[in-house]
């Protein structure tokens, strides 16, 4: 399998992109017939079907699915490296679509982007906020920023902040009405605000201190699948969080949320950006990977 024509990887990235034979067409200014012949080229030179076509609609194939973005990455790896080589300068710019937790999306992440996109305003991001493990192979997504141990060992995984833990946290109203924990021994009798993803609860909350482990299982009358929301009923008042440290590191130096039981380590959760192929690492990746970097080591500091 040999693609003769880069013109038409490009048709097919515009057509996947655009969903329509018509909308790709209009944007190189071309015919949707020149459009047509230039995908049935490509897939005669790969010997695959792309595109499950109808009169009324367009859809990826599985195999189309997985060369979309090994070919935007090869088009956008030629334009940079011709222009690299026009201004003798690494080209930091392309669009990125990016999947991040919610709750450090929301709260930390949006403006570490803001200041990259200041220091470079050619990168476009797009960002799918969830804390649903992402599919990497099969959804359009450049890179994802997750906690903890990674599920698949075939995924890049770079360290973003490695020495993140779990703290637990409350709000002054809280504390006040129910009182403060002085060990993580008397949390059962507390209402403790517990995430779940898929049909997995996290309710078993370990505890550190002197080589020592302890274990607690926790209850209470809520429970979410987004960590954000967790954070936000903590806030209001509702419970005892157990949160990853740099999710509310701000809540915690504003006073909003009060840290509990200090004296103790909480669960090792480290950072991680996480990309598919390590072609994916891109001068632009590299860069984004390095301010986020410097972002998460300012911001780990202990309030």
């Amino acid at each position: 399998m040999k693609i003769k024509n880069l013109s038409d990887l490009e048709v097919f990235v515009l057509t996947a992109e655009s969903g329509s034979l018509s909308g790709a067409a209009r944007v190189l200014n071309i015919s949707p017939a020149i459009t047509s012949a230039s995908l049935k080229r490509l897939e005669s030179d790969l010997g695959l079907m792309l595109f499950v076509r109808s009169t009324r609609s367009l859809r990826l194939t599985h195999e189309g699915e997985r060369l979309l973005p090994a070919a935007k990455l090869a088009l956008q790896e030629l334009q940079d490296a011709i222009e690299e080589l026009n201004t003798g300068k690494q080209v930091i710019r392309g669009h990125l679509q990016i999947s991040i937790p919610s709750d450090l999306g929301r709260n930390q992440v949006l403006n570490w982007l803001d200041d990259f996109q200041t220091t470079y305003p050619d990168v476009t991001i797009r960002l799918h906020l969830s804390d649903s493990l992402t599919d990497m192979y099969r959804q359009p997504i450049d890179v994802a920023i997750r906690y903890g141990d990674l599920p698949d060992s075939n995924l890049i995984a770079l360290p973003l902040l490695p020495q993140n833990r779990r703290v637990l946290c409350a709000s002054p109203a809280y504390i006040k009405r129910h009182g403060k924990p002085t060990t993580p021994e008397e949390l059962p009798n507390h209402n403790c605000l517990r995430f779940h993803l898929n049909d997995s609860v996290h309710e078993q909350w370990n505890f550190y201190r002197d080589g020592q482990t302890l274990s607690v299982l926790v209850n209470g009358n809520r429970r979410a699948n987004d960590g954000d929301a967790v954070h936000r009923w903590a806030l209001a008042g509702h419970g005892i969080a157990y949160k990853s440290m740099l999710d509310v590191l701000p809540s915690l130096r504003s006073g909003e949320l009060i840290r509990l039981c200090p004296d103790w380590d909480g669960e090792t959760t480290p950072l991680w950006l996480v990309c598919a192929d390590r072609r994916q690492l891109s001068p632009t990746v590299v860069r984004l990977r390095e301010h986020l970097q410097q972002c998460c080591h300012e911001a780990g500091k202990a309030p």
